[in-house]
């Protein structure tokens, strides 16, 4: 069965560069570049990045490459997939998600958690992401391009804020926690105790980009999953 993975901001499918490798020693792996990073083109404005845009992408690649499938996404691509699994559960037998909650979880979490996520205001200020990634020093640290960085913005400013009703996820859900991830915490993972059928967990000594950090422990907990479903 078909193992699809989705990457995040400010990432390409290259992200995924280490897990491929291993998952691919047993599974068929498919990977992509989502709007308006890598190879991929950038839709003409904001609307294009809404994440059931991004999910009609990700339905599209999942149908081209034969479902079900197990979901693996990162960051925004976990976003997403939590979109994609809630609407169209009959394409996925499982779905492990790495530091991105679902937004229509979000309503009832922490102030603490909410703290964490304090970058997003930043992001949400006209104009002021674009400067800030003109500094070299930026991409560096990130490992992104100008591309990926400006783009991705758009996710933000096309999603945050916006009202949803949230949708119980029949599909089993495995949620890797990083636990020094500065941005995604428990917090944001709890809220999706309640939205979900069947919800697991397991914990990674790791930062943020432990898909590109950790890649071994990574596709170690997603074959769990797999040889689990």
């Amino acid at each position: 069965m078909p193992v699809v993975l989705v990457h995040g901001y400010p990432d390409t499918s290259s992200v995924w560069d280490g897990v491929a490798e291993r998952l691919g020693e047993r599974f068929r792996v498919v990977r992509y570049d989502v709007r308006g990073a890598g190879g991929s083109e950038a839709p003409a404005g904001r609307d294009g990045y809404r994440v059931e845009v991004l999910v009609r992408d990700l339905v599209a690649v999942v149908r081209d490459v034969g479902a079900p499938v197990h979901l693996v996404g990162h960051d925004w691509g976990s976003v997403q997939g939590w979109a994609a699994v809630a609407a169209h559960p009959g394409l996925f037998s499982s779905f492990t998600s790495i530091s991105g909650p679902a937004l229509d979880h979000l309503g009832g979490v922490s102030v603490r958690a909410v703290w964490r996520s304090w970058y997003v205001l930043l992001f949400l200020v006209p104009g002021l992401a674009e400067v800030v990634w003109r500094a070299g020093w930026v991409r560096r640290l990130t490992r992104a391009g100008r591309r990926e960085l400006v783009n991705g913005v758009e996710l933000y400013r096309a999603n945050v804020g916006r009202s949803r009703a949230p949708r119980v996820v029949e599909v089993p859900v495995h949620q890797i926690e990083l636990v020094r991830d500065p941005f995604v915490g428990v917090g944001h993972l709890d809220a999706s105790k309640r939205w979900t059928r069947v919800l697991t967990r397991s914990r990674v000594r790791a930062g943020h980009w432990a898909v590109r950090t950790h890649p071994a422990v990574v596709a170690e907990r997603i074959t769990r999953v797999i040889d689990g479903a």
